[in-house]
Formats: structure tokens, sequence, C-alpha cells
């Protein structure tokens, strides 16, 4: 983790070789899973923090990771991606001393922004329904990826559940993912139409 600039804050970076197909976050027991009621009854400074470093799950339950996954920033061009199996895994190469990155259109981030714009992307902004739109080529980025699973070290294998081990190895056996990232997909409509 280093510091980058004033805006960004801090990020993630490769302190050696990642090969495509690494786990490169996991959901952990250590991890803070929060109900949104809990976190609507927190101050504003403590409600700022959790929207700043966590996710939603599909359940609409903030995630705040204890680790420093909760420093990878976004990038319309991630070298990272969310799967619908509680980890995140290289889609390509990652070189040392590159930042790791993610893009929060996976995350069911709550206010869309405008993403940093360094290299030509058509999107210019992330949106809390990018699952829904994106997920065909993030889950073949994501099966790309998988074929790679198998063939190196996997220094986090011990954090994924052993029925998700299963998904990936059937994904690959198949050449299609058994569940698709827009399974990830947290639908805030649905939860303001329950009375």
């Amino acid at each position: 983790m280093k510091y980058i600039n004033e805006n960004i804050g801090f990020g993630v970076f490769a302190t050696k070789f990642i090969p495509k197909g690494t786990i490169t976050w996991a959901l952990d027991e250590l991890d803070h899973l929060l109900e949104p009621e809990f976190v609507k009854s927190m101050d504003k400074y403590r409600r700022k923090v959790i929207n700043k470093y966590s996710y939603r799950n599909r359940k609409g339950q903030y995630i705040l990771c204890w680790d420093l996954g909760r420093y990878v920033n976004h990038s319309y061009q991630a070298n990272c991606r969310a799967t619908a199996y509680d980890f995140e895994v290289a889609i390509r190469d990652i070189q040392p001393g590159e930042q790791i990155t993610s893009d929060y259109g996976t995350l069911n981030i709550g206010t869309a922004f405008r993403g940093s714009l360094k290299k030509r992307t058509v999107r210019k902004m992330v949106k809390p329904d990018d699952l829904l739109y994106y997920y065909k080529e993030w889950d073949e980025e994501v099966l790309e990826a998988f074929k790679h699973f198998h063939h190196i070290e996997q220094p986090l294998l011990h954090l994924i559940q052993p029925e998700f081990l299963e998904k990936v190895k059937q994904a690959v056996q198949q050449n299609k993912l058994p569940d698709s990232i827009k399974s990830n997909y947290y639908d805030r409509s649905a939860k303001q139409k329950k009375p």
C-alpha cells in the first residue's frame, strides 16, 4: 500500500508478479458484515467511513474489509474482477509495482460517480446498476482467468469456500460460468417496494 495523491488517497500495489487467474482478495471471517439498519443508525462520520470503504453484497449488507482490500481503487481497465463466489481474481497478469484495481461497477455502490479517465473508455460514470449492463463482458473475463486458476500458485486458496472451488472447476470443464457476476446485484428498488 502506498499514498497516491490527495484526491485518490492510498492504493494497493503488487510487490511481485501476480499471474492471471490468481485470487487477489477473498471474503473471510474477519470482514465485517453490517446490516443497512445498523449503518443508518450510525452518526454521519461513521456512515461516511462505511460508504467509502465498504461494498454491498446481493442482500444489501455492507461488507467492510478488514485488510488492504478496502484500499483497492477503481479503474475502468481494472486488472482484477469480482466473481459470484466471494472473491476477486486477476483477469490479466499484474506486474511488480503495478496498482491492483477493481471496477467499482461490480460493488453495488450507492451513488454514481465519474471515474478517472486516464485511458480512453466508453464508460464515463460508475453507476449502481452497472452489473446489469456489463455482466456479460465481466463474466467472460472471469471465465478466461479461471482457465489459469489451477495452474498457478494460489496463496489465498484456503479462504475460498469448497462449494465455490467446485464452481470454478465446473466453469473450466464446461467453459461456462455456473453463476454470473450479475447475481451479485443488489436491487434497491425491490427493497423499497416491500411493505
